[in-house]
């Protein structure tokens, strides 16, 4: 996909956000502890639905339809680039978004330690 159609998927995408998505962006948007995460970022030939540049973090929220081999593709490409995937489901965002957010800045912090 080239460049520009990318980032207006990426902007497409933010402005249809799923619920779950919404739930955890009004959470992970207050830049807790200093730490800054992008909704819907292109990379590559991907859109993460979160991504936090500083500990190379990538946040996926998984609904309930889901093409596993995509994921696995995407999360292999991510890696080769030293980005770490930290997949929550919409179930677990639905039931306490906020220890999910909670779950994502602990594990962004311990990667800004390394």
């Amino acid at each position: 996909m080239p460049h520009e159609r990318k980032i207006a998927r990426a902007r497409q995408l933010r402005k249809t956000m799923t619920e779950p998505e919404r739930l955890l962006w009004a959470r992970l948007k207050s830049r807790s502890h200093g730490i800054v995460f992008k909704r819907q970022q292109a990379i590559g030939p991907y859109v993460l639905d979160f991504f936090c540049y500083q500990a190379q973090l990538a946040v996926e929220v998984d609904g309930g339809l889901h093409d596993h081999e995509r994921d696995a593709a995407r999360d292999a490409y991510v890696a080769g680039l030293g980005i770490e995937t930290y997949r929550v489901t919409a179930a677990e965002v639905y039931r306490n978004a906020d220890a999910v957010a909670d779950g994502i800045w602990l594990k962004s912090q311990e990667k800004l330690r390394v």
